[in-house]
């Protein structure tokens, strides 16, 4: 089996290309530098250079629709955000040559739309943060006194954390806004930078839950379930140290639903907060990609990408049900980052919410090394290439 990689430079890229090398394919690690991250690995047979598609998605789409065509892969597998949407975008074409097993564009488009996200799973009963849908710069005043109602710190999030323009994808993130001085110059930025549509949230204090399906004809033939220990930034974000837990039946159903009404086919990571106060779960999006912790599902024995690759070349699956519980994988570098920014950051800089650990416990929870079931996402000693890569180039930066 031949398997074109895009995106080689991300954990996930790794994470795939030492699962199906370990299955004894040829794979191929695309990227916009070489080397990169995955292409370190032992499992790497070759390198593929092709243009930034965060600035040039012409000419990176033609890149990948020449390289299909002439190198004949079984398969292409888009690994961020960006390279998923504009794969499934010219999948009709590329699925000439090779297997794309992912959703057509449109499925990708919505589950990647907050807005319209929200407001599909509030129609099928699935709960979410309390919600004031801004379409755009009028009627402010409304907005403004129903965040009242909510309360603050309110969450700013704009509908798209990937937006196309005519100069390439611009990234946007999301804002916190402690009171309404702040959220108002926080809209007129958004307004200035043509963030609109925006959702105006309820902040929901608790712990961030992912469930993690791959979906082929309908039927969910793996599911998978993490909580986060530790995130970079710690207010929310990417998670440096997470665990595997127990599949919630009601997440999956909601999860499943979401899915089922986006007609998925392939792997989805659907994410939830548990909130402290009440503990119940709530929405907060989707990721129609390989996800940033895909590495703990493999540890934990779901291993996505081979199912994943299986499912494309016609295989029968047979569904996976148990995994291993309480496996803990950690991203060593990026937690340096979040024990910095505690060590060095006041608090209220950081954003962070009421009961956060302390910087002395952060630095003692920082200090477990070792312990049951612990494993690294970068760092492995049978092939040690990509964190030698990583490591060096977080100095010579």
């Amino acid at each position: 089996m031949k398997v074109f990689i895009t995106d080689g430079n991300t954990r996930a890229a790794l994470a795939i290309t030492r699962s199906l090398g370990r299955e004894g394919a040829e794979v191929i690690v695309g990227a916009e530098k070489h080397p990169c991250l995955a292409s370190r690995s032992r499992y790497c047979n070759k390198e593929f250079l092709y243009p930034d598609p965060r600035i040039d998605y012409q000419q990176f789409t033609e890149a990948i629709c020449r390289a299909v065509k002439i190198g004949r892969p079984d398969i292409l597998l888009p690994v961020t955000d960006i390279t998923t949407m504009m794969v499934t975008e010219n999948k009709a074409d590329l699925s000439n040559y090779c297997a794309v097993p992912f959703p057509d564009y449109e499925s990708v488009s919505q589950a990647a739309d907050k807005f319209n996200l929200m407001k599909l799973a509030e129609g099928l009963g699935i709960p979410i943060p309390r919600t004031i849908y801004l379409e755009g710069p009028t009627n402010l005043e409304v907005a403004y006194s129903h965040c009242c109602s909510i309360g603050y710190p309110i969450v700013v999030k704009p509908s798209r954390s990937r937006i196309r323009t005519e100069t390439g994808w611009k990234i946007s993130g999301v804002l916190y806004a402690k009171d309404e001085k702040e959220l108002k110059a926080i809209l007129a930025e958004s307004g200035d930078h043509k963030e609109f549509p925006l959702l105006l949230q309820e902040r929901v204090q608790g712990e961030g839950v992912g469930v993690f399906l791959c979906i082929d004809r309908g039927e969910v033939v793996a599911a998978f379930s993490h909580k986060r220990l530790r995130e970079k930034p710690p207010s929310g974000g990417v998670s440096v140290l997470r665990e595997s837990i127990f599949m919630q039946p009601e997440l999956r159903d909601y999860s499943k639903r979401l899915l089922k009404t986006l007609n998925w086919q392939g792997v989805a990571m659907v994410e939830f907060k548990r909130e402290s106060s009440t503990g119940q779960y709530k929405l907060m999006e989707i990721n129609g990609r390989f996800w940033g912790s895909l590495q703990l599902a493999i540890d934990s024995g779901v291993d996505f990408p081979t199912i994943l690759a299986k499912i494309a070349v016609g295989e029968k699956i047979s569904p996976i049900r148990d995994y291993r519980i309480g496996v803990k994988t950690r991203w060593f570098w990026g937690d340096v980052d979040v024990l910095l920014s505690i060590l060095f950051k006041s608090k209220k800089a950081l954003k962070l919410p009421p009961g956060f650990p302390s910087r002395w416990r952060s630095f003692l929870d920082f200090m477990h090394f070792k312990g049951k079931d612990l494993h690294y996402e970068v760092f492995n000693r049978e092939d040690i290439g990509p964190f030698l890569y990583e490591t060096r180039s977080r100095f010579l930066k």
